[in-house]
């Protein structure tokens, strides 16, 4: 196996499993694989700090990922941009209207398994789902610019980039761009100092010759002045254009700090969107819809212990699934609940066997200043519910106890309730700065115990 871009997918599986998903967004998956030569795999970083950060962190985990895939090259270099000399299909189309396809290079930036297909709908993501469905259905008429914002991992990139797989066999004359903010503002840089070979104009015809324009995490845009100017008038060209433009981000328009008014005042102009973090079935529906993908026949069990562990982001859920799946294949053994309690060792939180729920109880009454018998009994005063289900929610994040169990401690409640106060803490963390700000505070009182 020598194809560079089968490679870099099962490398990214097998990373996604290992590393934070905060870092693998930022880090891990910016990187975009070169070429292969003298049996020497090259990855490409954004940047010269980018390429810094990536090797002091990650590079022995790229190696280790890289050696465990067959047919792999043996050994990786990992260079910046602008070290490597631009393909000829990223500069600018010289004969635009002659030409109404995407560059080939554009198109093969999505992710073919990004579709609305692969996409399991419920409660916390399906207005999204549905806007995203309907401007792929009528682009630039309906919901234009679409803003989906929510958290890591939540599934904010897939339903982005199945609007663009939709369009591309819809409609394949579309001219279409998806990039990430960070690309956005690099090239950007670039143009001004005509690296590339790229000047102002080119890139402004780059980013305003199309029907599609998709850009992904924009909060980067916070304290970027110039990268500011030059999306507002991007957006302008575009909008009085008719042509759509999707955005996604971390969090809503107004959130997002040092944004020039006139900028944010169009992204709040724009269909915005949340998606929050799913809830025990959906998560269990998406495992199952990987697995299946992966032509694996999982029993519900070991799904179910998956999704009741990793509760506020899909993107590590589907990586533990990976690993599992990685497991099953490397002992030849068939999926097991002793398998998944193998995979999530690592997720878990150190030290997590060592956390009494006692210790989360008392941990959170001090906090918020209640006593431990009105939290464990069924008082249902609102100072009382909320730091009940805080604890709740860190009880199942902090240690390997089942619902079950949890609810003992509670007065016997049923483990529906349980499940329903930690969906309702972690959808909280998403807008309620109090509760996030409470959670992280007890979490650090219990670690430091």
């Amino acid at each position: 196996m020598k194809d560079i871009n089968t490679v870099w997918q099962k490398m990214l599986s097998i990373m996604e499993a290992e590393v934070h998903a905060l870092g693998f967004d930022v880090w891990i998956r910016p990187l975009r694989p070169v070429k292969v030569e003298d049996d020497v795999l090259m990855l490409c970083a954004p940047s010269e700090g980018a390429k810094s950060e990536v090797a002091a962190r990650y590079l022995p985990l790229l190696k280790r990922a890289l050696r465990e895939i067959e047919g792999a090259p043996a050994e990786l270099v990992l260079v910046s941009d602008d070290e490597v000399p631009p393909p000829v299909a990223e500069t600018v189309h010289e004969d635009r209207q002659a030409d109404a396809q995407p560059s080939r290079t554009e198109i093969d930036k999505l992710n073919p398994k990004f579709n609305f297909a692969e996409f399991a709908v419920g409660d916390s993501n399906r207005l999204a789902y549905q806007s995203a469905l309907a401007v792929s259905e009528a682009p630039g008429e309906r919901f234009n610019p679409l803003f989906i914002y929510g958290d890591v991992g939540l599934g904010k990139t897939h339903i982005m980039q199945a609007i663009g797989n939709d369009l591309r066999v819809s409609r394949p004359h579309t001219k279409m761009l998806y990039v990430s903010m960070e690309t956005f503002i690099n090239e950007f840089i670039a143009s001004l100092r005509g690296l590339h070979g790229i000047n102002n104009q080119a890139f402004r015809d780059k980013y305003r010759n199309l029907d599609l324009l998709m850009i992904d995490d924009v909060q980067f845009l916070s304290k970027k002045p110039g990268s500011q100017e030059e999306l507002f008038h991007t957006f302008e060209a575009l909008k009085s254009a008719g042509k759509q433009m999707v955005f996604t981000s971390d969090r809503r328009p107004q959130d997002i700090p040092d944004l020039d008014d006139r900028v944010r005042s169009r992204f709040a102009s724009s269909m915005i969107v949340d998606i929050q973090p799913p809830g025990l079935e959906l998560r269990i529906a998406i495992l199952q819809k990987k697995s299946r993908a992966e032509k694996k026949n999982i029993g519900l069990d070991a799904l179910t212990y998956i999704a009741e562990r990793v509760t506020s982001n899909v993107r590590e859920m589907e990586g533990v699934l990976t690993k599992v799946l990685f497991l099953s294949s490397l002992y030849d053994r068939k999926v097991d609940l002793d398998m998944c309690k193998e995979a999530l060792k690592d997720y878990l939180v150190q030290g997590g066997e060592d956390i009494s729920v006692d210790e989360i109880i008392d941990c959170t009454c001090k906090y918020f200043d209640v006593s431990k018998s009105d939290v464990v009994g069924k008082r249902k005063n609102k100072d009382v519910v909320v730091p009940r289900q805080v604890a709740i929610y860190l009880i199942i994040e902090l240690t390997n106890i089942p619902l079950s169990s949890i609810g003992k401690f509670f007065g016997g409640k049923e483990h529906t309730t349980i499940m329903y106060s930690r969906d309702k803490v972690a959808s909280l963390i998403n807008s309620d700065n109090k509760i996030k700000t409470a959670v992280g505070d007890i979490k650090a009182m219990v670690l430091r115990k």
